[in-house]
Parts: C-alpha cells; sequence; structure tokens
C-alpha cells in the first residue's frame, strides 16, 4: 500500500507518472531499452530531452531571450556558480530569510563583495523582510532572493523591488505558482520536489548574462559551457530528465501551472485553518508569508511531536518530522500531495489531539 509521504524532498510523485515510467521501464517507446541504458547521444534520448526543455519552458512561460540547462549538482552547487558567473562588478546583495539562503549567500562570500540586505534570522526566519530599492546598494550584479522556504515555511508573496537583476533560488515551490520570468535574470530549482526524482537541477537564464563567467569559474560550473551544447556536455541525469519530462506532460494535461496552484492553495488553507482553531497545534510563521508548500507545526511538547511522527507513521502518513533546526513537525505538500493526503492528515490530527490532551 502507498503512503502519503510530507517529505520535503525527496518527495512524492504524481502516481500517474510513477506508472506510466513503470510501463516503459524495460522497453521505452519500443526502443528494447530502458532510458537508464541508453545513450545521451542517441535520437532516442535526444527527443526526451529537448521535448522536456520546451513543456518545461511552456510550464513557466519562459520569454524568448532566456535559455533553460538541464544541470546536476543540485541547488547547493548554484550557490557557487551564480557568483562565479554573475559578478562582473564583483558586487551583489542577498536575502537571507533561511538556511538555504544562508547558506548561498556564504557561498558567494568567496567571490566577491557579498552583503546581507535583509533577514529574518531575528525571529527565526518566520517571516519575508520587507525591502525597498534603497536596501540595496548602487552598482550591484545581482539580489539573490530564496523564494520558499522549506525548512520555516516561509513564502514571498512580493518579489523585492530593486533596479539590479534579481536571481531566485526557486527550488520548493517551482511550477507551484505562476511566475513573471522575466522580472529575473536567473531562476535556479533542486528537482527533487516539484519536478522529478534527485539528480537533476534546472536553471533558467536571461542570455544576456550567459559568457561573462570569472576566469577561474571551472568549466562544469559556467553556464556558457552547457548552454552551447544544449545541455549534453557531458553525460546528462538522463532518467531524471525523462521523469521529469513526464512530470510537466502530467502537469500540463491538468491545465498547468495555474490549475495546479488553485489546488496548492487549497491543500493549504485547509492545513492552516485546522491547525488555526486548534489550541493543541501551533504553526509560528507570521500569516502573510505562510508557505503553501511547507507547513511546519508543534504540539505543547517535544515529547509529544515525536509520538505523533511515530503514530503518524503507522498510520501511513511519513516523513512529518521536522527539520532538525526547528523541530516538531513539517508537512511539505507540495503538487503530486493529492487533497486526500491533506485530508488524511487533519482527520490524523483530530484524533491525536483528542487522545493526548
Amino acid at each position: 500500500m502507498r503512503v502519503y509521504n510530507f517529505s520535503a524532498g525527496p518527495s512524492m510523485l504524481p502516481e500517474e507518472v510513477l506508472k506510466k515510467v513503470q510501463a516503459e521501464f524495460l522497453d521505452y517507446n519500443g526502443s528494447g531499452m530502458s532510458v537508464t541504458e541508453m545513450s545521451h547521444r542517441s535520437k532516442v534520448f535526444d527527443e526526451i530531452h529537448n521535448q522536456a526543455i520546451e513543456n518545461f519552458k511552456e510550464l513557466m512561460g519562459v520569454p524568448e531571450n532566456y535559455t533553460v540547462l538541464f544541470l546536476q549538482g543540485g541547488a547547493s552547487t548554484q550557490f557557487e556558480a551564480v557568483p562565479l558567473n554573475l559578478l562582473v562588478k564583483g558586487k551583489a546583495d542577498y536575502i537571507v530569510t533561511g538556511n538555504f539562503a544562508n547558506k548561498a549567500y556564504k557561498e558567494a562570500q568567496k567571490y566577491g563583495d557579498i552583503v546581507c540586505a535583509a533577514s529574518s534570522k531575528d525571529k527565526n526566519y518566520t517571516y519575508i523582510p520587507q525591502t525597498s530599492k534603497k536596501d540595496f546598494r548602487d552598482d550591484i550584479d545581482y539580489v539573490h532572493i530564496t523564494t520558499n522556504n522549506t525548512i520555516f515555511g516561509t513564502v514571498y508573496n512580493e518579489l523585492p523591488q530593486t533596479n539590479a537583476t534579481l536571481v531566485a533560488d526557486m527550488s520548493s515551490n517551482i511550477l507551484s505558482v505562476e511566475y513573471d520570468v522575466s522580472k529575473f535574470g536567473l531562476i535556479y530549482a533542486g528537482a527533487q520536489k516539484n519536478i522529478g526524482p534527485a539528480g537533476l537541477t534546472i536553471v533558467i537564464i536571461r542570455n544576456d548574462l550567459i559568457g561573462t563567467a570569472m576566469e577561474i569559474c571551472p568549466t562544469m560550473l559556467n553556464y556558457e559551457t552547457h548552454a552551447k551544447n544544449n545541455s549534453l556536455y557531458n553525460t546528462p541525469p538522463c532518467f531524471s530528465i525523462y521523469v521529469a519530462g513526464e512530470v510537466f506532460k502530467h502537469l500540463k494535461s491538468i491545465g498547468g501551472v495555474k490549475a495546479i496552484h488553485e489546488v496548492n492553495v487549497y491543500k493549504a488553507r485547509l492545513l492552516y485553518d485546522y491547525i488555526d482553531q486548534s489550541d493543541f497545534y501551533f504553526n509560528p510563521v507570521e500569516k502573510p508569508y505562510r508557505s503553501i508548500m511547507n507547513v511546519p507545526f508543534v504540539t505543547p511538547s517535544t515529547e509529544l511531536d515525536a509520538q505523533f511522527v511515530a503514530e503518524a507513521s503507522k498510520a501511513g502518513l511519513v516523513s512529518l518530522k521536522g527539520h532538525r533546526l526547528v523541530g516538531g513537525m513539517r508537512a511539505s505538500i507540495y503538487n503530486a500531495m493529492p487533497v486526500e493526503g491533506v485530508k488524511s492528515l487533519i482527520e490524523f490530527m483530530k484524533k491525536f489531539e483528542l487522545e493526548n490532551k
């Protein structure tokens, strides 16, 4: 029996996609091979690869003057790739809204004059700091944000106003809400939350930002390397790209990002409404900044938190343990989490509350 997997990543995938992948695993489209076996230079994989890129562009509304790159190394590798490629003047400002935003900020400091323009650390990252153009330095190469903070459960509902190029780590809410890509110079995201299996990282980059890498930039971290080779400079994560491509097809078939966003809002509202009316559970995030992807919550004690996680797992609601930095529980309700999964979680929460008050 399949469980409801609330993991922050790798996360659950649409069941329809998993069944299709299963059916095609030994023989993809009459090729007599699994995608895991075929050459990345073959015509069969070339079609898989290019179709995935085109479907992703369509879903995201990527303008013509942008390039989509399929890379490896996770979003964490982009913490270094971004400054190595974009620090032409040598200066950038970062907004630090959580653990991964802080990691990106720390990595960038190795390569230039990097300043934290705003942070929500003072309240344990339970809000998004409000900024205006005056909060950013003049003559900077870019401003970096993390649109959704997986560990702390916060999200940008309004992008910061800046005259500089805006760069975003969109790993944990990409394809869950519509964004105007033209407002960003560069977007990057690890796949293992809303896109597909771990191993693939996607970068959307405005073309004028390609070809400006520092001399010390390694070949494999240089966006120009991959742009010139259609992301096939070396062997790509073929299977992850294939599954991601099937996720893109599935998302298109149900109405695209706009349609899934409506479902995501509904799921999150159900869960937050239950938490808010309860005097047993508590969500620490300031309401205007609550993520619809990651919902952290606690019970009255750490002992009850541990009991909740253990009993929920036995009930088929798995991976609810919160990150070690915040404790408690975290329900990651990405695109593939069905409404029924959230309703099942709420029913369990009701039962647990009654039994442990």
